[in-house]
C-alpha cells in the first residue's frame, strides 16, 4: 500500500501554535501544510472510548498537554492584535466570485470602513473576506485576516497587512470579537451563521458591550429576521427587544453609517 502523504497528527502537534505574517504590500500567502492535512482541533473534539486502557492513557497525555497549546495560541493572538485600535469584524461567504455583485459590494464595504477610520478584520480567506480586505487595503487601512487550519489546502487572500493562522475555531472567534467595535455580516453560509449567532448571544447576554450587529442585504437576511420575529419571539424563546440587536440594511454605505452611529469609539 502506498504511503499516506498526509502528515501524522503528532507532526501537526509540534507546529508553532499560530503563525503571524506581517506583509509589506499585497502578496499571496500560502499556509503551511499539505492538502488533506488533519486539522489539529479534530483531535480535541474526537471521542475516545474510556474503556480502552490504551486510548485512555493516550487521551490523558494528549488532552492535558493540548491545553498548553491552546493557551499559547491565545497568547500569540493577543500579542499580534494588541495594537489594533478601532476595528470592525466582517463576516461573509468564501464563495463570492471576483467581479460578482456580492464581491464588489464587499470591496465597497471595506473601502468605506477604512475611509471611516476603522481597521477591518475578516477570516482572511477568499470570496467576501478577500473583497472586504481588498477595499480596506486600497483605502490604506489596516487589513487583518484571521485564517483557520482546514482539512484541505487554504490560501490567505493577498490584501492583508496582518495575517494569522489559527488551529482552533474558538480561539479565532475570541479574536474576532475582542478587537471589534462592531460586526457586519454579508450574505454567507454556515460559517457566517455560526459567527452571527455567537455575536448575537454574546451581546444579548452582556458578555460583550452592545456593539452594533449589521446585516447587509434585506433580500438575503430579511427572511431570517422575519423567522426570528414570528417564531422565536412569538413563542417566547427570546424577548422582542432582542430584535433591536440587529440592524438590517441594503448597502455598504448604510452599514458604515450604522456602525459610525452606534459603535463605541475612542
Amino acid at each position: 500500500m502506498a504511503d499516506d502523504p498526509r502528515p501524522a497528527q503528532s507532526q501537526l502537534d509540534d507546529d508553532v501554535p499560530a503563525e503571524v505574517v506581517r506583509q509589506v504590500g499585497a502578496a499571496q500567502v500560502r499556509l503551511p501544510g499539505n492538502a488533506e492535512q488533519v486539522p489539529t482541533d479534530r483531535g480535541l473534539l474526537q471521542w475516545v472510548d474510556p474503556r480502552n486502557p490504551d486510548h485512555r492513557a493516550h487521551r490523558t497525555v494528549r488532552d492535558s498537554w493540548r491545553v498548553l497549546r491552546i493557551q499559547s495560541e491565545f497568547v500569540a493572538g493577543f500579542d499580534a492584535l494588541e495594537d489594533v485600535a478601532e476595528a470592525v469584524t466582517v463576516f461573509g461567504s468564501a464563495r463570492e466570485e471576483p467581479g460578482s455583485p456580492g464581491y464588489e459590494r464587499a470591496v465597497e464595504l471595506g473601502r468605506l470602513l477604512g475611509e471611516a477610520g476603522f481597521a477591518v478584520i475578516t477570516g482572511g480567506g477568499p470570496g467576501a473576506m478577500e473583497a472586504t480586505n481588498k477595499g480596506a487595503y486600497e483605502a490604506g487601512a489596516p487589513s487583518i485576516g484571521l485564517n483557520i487550519e482546514l482539512p484541505f489546502e487554504q490560501h490567505m487572500n493577498p490584501y492583508l497587512t496582518l495575517a494569522m493562522n489559527f488551529r482552533y475555531f474558538f480561539v479565532r472567534k475570541t479574536m474576532f470579537v475582542k478587537y471589534a467595535q462592531a460586526f457586519v455580516c454579508l450574505p454567507g453560509g454556515f460559517g457566517t451563521l455560526d459567527e452571527l449567532s455567537e455575536a448575537l448571544t454574546l451581546v444579548q447576554t452582556g458578555k460583550v458591550l452592545r456593539f452594533p450587529i449589521v446585516l447587509i442585504g434585506r433580500d438575503f437576511w430579511g427572511p431570517l429576521v422575519d423567522w426570528i420575529r414570528t417564531t422565536l419571539v412569538a413563542e417566547g424563546k427570546i424577548s422582542s427587544g432582542d430584535l433591536d440587536l440587529v440592524t438590517l440594511v441594503d448597502t455598504p454605505a448604510e452599514a458604515v453609517r450604522a456602525v459610525c452611529e452606534k459603535a463605541v469609539r475612542a
